[in-house]
This record gives C-alpha cells, structure tokens and sequence, in this order.
C-alpha cells in the first residue's frame, strides 16, 4: 500500500505541569506546524513553555519557541507566528506552570511525504 502524500492532523492536549511531548514527526515525512494555539480557560493566570526537541547524535536538544509565556485568565495565545518544519523524529513539547487542565493547547500539523 502506497502512503499518503499528505496527511492533515490535529493535536489537541489538556497543559499539565510535566513536560509532555505532544507530536513527533513521523518516519518518512516532515511535519508542518500550521497552528499552535493555547487557552487559558481559568480565572487565574498561568504560563507555558512549548519547545522543539531534535536528537542530534543521540543527545536531545531543546530549543524554547515561547519560554514561561503568560496566558492571562480567559485568554488564549498563538504560539508560533508563521509555520514551523519538523523533520521526520523531531519533537514537540509543552509544559504549563500552576496548570492542571486550565490551558487547552491545539495544533493543525500538515504531515507531508519526504
């Protein structure tokens, strides 16, 4: 079976306080974030990190696209102004500070064939 071209996905993920790697570009393709955006749906505000983490000879190395970023209460953010590429096992994370299900992340990826 021949694989698909291109593969639209959407990430959604509830922002806890641990580190969680939301999206790995698959084997065989590039990931093209198109949206990231995150909602504070408390009362109070909170901050996030959002990192991209590449494996360069066997060492993770994280670079910080937005670093302890506050959200304001009731309030949402775009993270990522224009796309971003993700070659194929790279990775991205999220962590959000005083948060437990308060910030609502989501992301559009476009998965296309290498």
């Amino acid at each position: 079976m021949a694989l698909a071209l291109n593969v639209f996905k959407t990430v959604t993920h509830a922002v806890t306080p641990n580190k969680v790697g939301i999206y790995t570009a698959p084997v065989g393709y590039s990931g093209v974030v198109l949206l990231a955006q995150v909602a504070n749906v408390d009362t109070e505000s909170h901050t996030i990190t959002f990192s991209h983490e590449r494996s360069v000879s066997g060492t993770a190395v994280t670079t910080e696209i937005v670093k302890d970023f506050a959200i304001p209460s009731n309030d949402s953010a775009n993270l990522i102004s224009g796309k971003l590429v993700l070659e194929s096992g790279d990775k991205l994370n999220i962590t959000g500070v005083g948060s437990t299900g308060n910030l609502k992340f989501i992301a559009s990826v476009l998965e296309t064939l290498n």
